[in-house]
């Protein structure tokens, strides 16, 4: 069995009117998984480190800036039966500004900014509603027992 590492999962969210919302998007018809809605994934390439694929897909597949970027306490995991792999998803969060203009790549179809229990019914994953689940205890209530590591780049 392998186990492999090669993926991001990446929660961007705004804060508009004091209030935290997340920007969902959806995948393109001819994507696989077509018509989910998801937040920004992106494959992590050769000699990249994990947070720079993170905020390179935030831009290829938004055109978003990050302000303020973190590791979510979390790691998704899933199977692949094509390549008889564990794969291992590291999961951040991102901040961007509350005014920010979303220009969507190829890879998807449409996106909405959502509260974030609208963003966790979108999700099709446990995995990715835990992930959320998490950052948003963490943002919202200020959880001692949280810490998340805050990237700077």
């Amino acid at each position: 069995m392998n186990y492999k590492s090669s993926l991001v999962e990446v929660h961007v969210f705004r804060i508009r009117n004091s209030n935290m919302e997340f920007l969902i998007l959806k995948r393109a018809e001819g994507e696989i998984y077509p018509c989910i809605w998801q937040m920004v994934t992106g494959k992590i390439e050769r000699e990249e480190k994990a947070y720079e694929t993170v905020i390179r897909e935030v831009e290829e597949e938004t055109n978003l800036k990050i302000e303020k970027l973190w590791v979510i306490p979390n790691v998704n995991t899933f199977y692949s039966s094509e390549e008889d792999a564990i794969y291992n998803v590291p999961v951040f969060a991102a901040q961007v500004a509350d005014n920010s203009d979303v220009k969507l790549s190829r890879e998807h179809s449409d996106y909405k900014w959502v509260r974030p229990d609208q963003a966790e019914e979108s999700f099709a994953w446990e995995g990715q509603k835990k992930s959320l689940r998490v950052l948003v205890d963490y943002y919202l209530n200020k959880k001692d027992y949280l810490d998340m590591l805050e990237i700077t780049f």
